[in-house]
């Protein structure tokens, strides 16, 4: 059974600081690729950083030199560490792989919200 557990999100001040997590099980963790999306009210989800099985990242425009994608495959997760936050990074974050048995599967989401 696949599951994507997300955490770290929160309220946050402009400028802040937050390292998200998110916990992977019910397939191979290191054989696949993940992926942060992140989904604001009233908006499409949209994709927010990758990183390929190998350690290779991209990111979207929008947060190139913010955020920073990583991974653990002894723990079976991904981060999201995301710095100088703005308003306009308030959304509900989640992750989900990117190909592989977990492929379309997606965890319940955290709450990121950039205020002052």
């Amino acid at each position: 059974q696949v599951q994507l557990v997300e955490s770290g999100g929160g309220l946050v001040q402009p400028g802040g600081s937050l390292r998200l997590s998110c916990v992977a099980s019910g397939f191979t963790f290191r054989l696949v690729g993940m992926s942060w999306y992140r989904q604001a009210p009233g908006k499409e989800r949209e994709l927010v950083a990758s990183i390929t099985i190998g350690g290779y990242t991209n990111y979207a425009d929008s947060v190139k030199g913010r955020f920073t994608i990583s991974r653990d495959n002894a723990k079976n997760t991904v981060y999201l560490q995301m710095n100088s936050l703005k308003p306009e990074d308030t959304a509900v974050y989640y992750c989900t792989p990117t190909s592989g048995g977990g492929y379309g599967y997606w965890g319940q989401g955290t709450q990121v919200t950039v205020s002052s």
